[in-house]
């Protein structure tokens, strides 16, 4: 066992790099569609918006750059959650499906913008300066940067979660899942709430497709690539969680990676074969939060 794990050490430490971005892409997506019942296909968009930020801000090896590529990701992605917000407002007593239709339309349309202004091409990016080399895990070596990833993924989780479970903000966001008519009661906007929670969930997708630059660089179609990988991330761990949402992307990211290093030919059924099994046993995913109702 401790052969297989030192063979396979590279691959399992890609996995937790993989599902820190993952979680940082995920945990947006669940908690606007699990508390604030918003299915946004957009999300994959924001992210490959986040990507060709980094390509359009980093050049070469600059920390400048690259924290500049962030602070305007940060920016764009909580104007963009701002507008889908507004664009989705009208369809809120409609079926899910009506905001499926719309958001996967901006998104197809935001692709094909990108399209238009970077071409084609795989673009890449390189890490900022000190994160570029390797370090000497085990024996192995590994880039330092993905180091970094993992780290940022468990310091945001702890984060968001400190946000949700333990500040006013969060009851507030919670509150109103729980009783929108109490809260409308109160005084206090739900349309606001709404409004916030949508533009810091775009906001995590555009800075997740920063983040992720340096390892997947820029392409059309990494979109749909990783938009998927997030829906499995939220329907395995639960919608509304944040811990489910950590779980989720940790277990995908290690399917994901193992998956593709030791069966590359079977790596699509094994992912999907892991969120069937779930299901069956936890139809509502592993850790199932409140889900808002219109």
């Amino acid at each position: 066992m401790l052969g297989w794990f030192d063979a396979n050490l590279v691959s399992i430490l890609n996995g937790f790099a993989i599902g820190a971005l993952l979680f940082v892409l995920a945990v947006g997506l669940s908690i606007v569609f699990g508390m604030m019942d918003v299915l946004n296909l957009a999300h994959g968009a924001f992210f490959l918006v986040g990507s060709y930020l980094a390509v359009s801000f980093v050049a070469g090896d600059s920390w400048g750059g690259f924290l500049t590529a962030l602070g305007v990701a940060a920016v764009v992605g909580l104007l963009a959650g701002a507008v889908l917000s507004g664009m989705t407002e009208p369809l809120a007593r409609r079926p899910i499906l009506d905001q499926a239709l719309l958001t996967l339309g901006i998104s197809l349309v935001v692709a094909e913008v990108l399209s238009i202004v970077y071409g084609n091409d795989v673009r890449s990016v390189s890490p900022p300066p000190g994160l570029d080399g390797s370090v000497d895990v085990a024996g192995s070596a590994y880039p330092t940067y993905r180091l970094m990833l993992i780290g940022v993924g468990l310091v945001l989780a702890l984060v968001v979660w400190l946000v949700v479970e333990r500040t006013s903000v969060g009851a507030l966001v919670r509150a109103s899942v729980a009783d929108r008519e109490m809260v409308s009661a109160m005084g206090i906007d739900n349309r606001k709430v709404k409004v916030a929670v949508l533009g810091i969930g775009s906001m995590l997708a555009t800075v997740a497709g920063v983040l992720a630059a340096p390892v997947y660089g820029a392409r059309p179609g990494l979109d749909e690539t990783i938009l998927l990988l997030a829906l499995v991330v939220v329907v395995i761990g639960g919608l509304g969680s944040i811990r489910g949402a950590l779980i989720g992307a940790l277990v995908i990211g290690q399917v994901e990676s193992l998956g593709r290093a030791l069966l590359p030919d079977l790596a699509s059924f094994i992912l999907f074969g892991t969120l069937a099994l779930v299901l069956i046993v936890r139809p509502r995913g592993l850790f199932a939060g409140k889900v808002a109702h219109s």
